[in-house]
């Protein structure tokens, strides 16, 4: 049994609070740029060269990529042969109650949901656990922004929808977004399991690497499908147009029951930050 000190867990969380905030990862940074060379309308063109000098300029300065420094969902995978001394839940606020502050970044989060009185921290976290073998913590931080966050959705497709209901559906909702996500986004695919599970496949499914896709082939197919068709739309970066609004899809799948086929649909914005660190 390997036992983790919960004051770990909380250095490390303020410290990936701070990162993902300031640092894009490797594979977004790559892929609007790769977006940027091969983009043919010359104001999208000059939007991705801005977007790219914003992300370039707030790594050199370590300042926040985005003014709304997001809701801190951290996931965490914790290893059966792994006992946490303290209170779990109570370090990862912690740790987001420090990066928040030390990291200069808003605080956006309210105690309730209609009595809308700032937390004043950033806190609670919107903590996710999933429980694996061995003796490994991993941690990832993904601060979540609103403008994106706001134009996801859910539907209780009916099985007969098939592959063609849910790309008509996954398009119709980045058509509907339009702009405010701050397109090029990234587009997170939940389907299967029941409705709350569906919702978390498709925030999952940003987490994952642009660039690799999902391992079986017919869901592999269907991402490819679905990001030439949302590219297709001409919304473009920013909503100027071009060949640019989504970098990427992600499907993320799961069982579920022979009457249904629920479909999740989680927007992130261009600014697709996460960043994670194992104990």
């Amino acid at each position: 049994m390997r036992i983790i000190e919960a004051s770990r867990i909380t250095e490390t969380v303020k410290r990936l609070c701070i990162t993902a905030n300031r640092e894009l990862p490797e594979d977004v940074r790559e892929r609007l740029r790769s977006c940027r060379d091969g983009e043919p309308w010359p104001l999208a063109a000059d939007t991705l060269d801005k977007i790219i000098g914003n992300f370039e300029l707030a790594s050199s300065r370590q300042v926040p990529i985005c003014q709304d420094t997001g809701m801190a969902c951290v996931f965490l995978e914790i290893g059966a042969e792994v006992h946490i001394e303290g209170d779990l839940y109570a370090a990862i606020d912690e740790g987001v109650r420090q990066g928040y502050r030390e990291g200069y970044l808003r605080k956006s989060v309210v105690a309730d949901p209609l009595n809308r009185v700032n937390t004043g921290d950033n806190t609670p976290a919107m903590v996710y656990l999933d429980f694996v073998k061995g003796d490994r913590l991993g941690i990832i931080v993904a601060p979540k922004g609103f403008g994106s966050e706001n134009m996801s959705r859910i539907k209780m497709l009916r099985p007969s929808d098939g592959e063609a209901g849910i790309i008509d559906f996954v398009v119709s909702v980045v058509e509907a977004a339009g702009s405010n996500p701050c397109p090029p986004i990234v587009v997170g695919v939940g389907i299967g399991g029941t409705f709350d599970k569906a919702a978390l496949l498709a925030k999952k499914a940003l987490l994952r690497p642009i660039g690799k896709s999902n391992g079986a082939a017919c869901y592999r197919d269907l991402e490819q499908k679905l990001l030439a068709k949302i590219n297709a739309t001409g919304i473009g970066p920013q909503g100027f147009g071009g060949a640019t609004t989504a970098l990427s899809v992600a499907v993320e799948t799961m069982p579920t029951h022979i009457a249904g086929l629920p479909c999740a649909v989680n927007i992130n914005c261009h600014v697709a930050r996460h960043a994670g660190e194992d104990l």
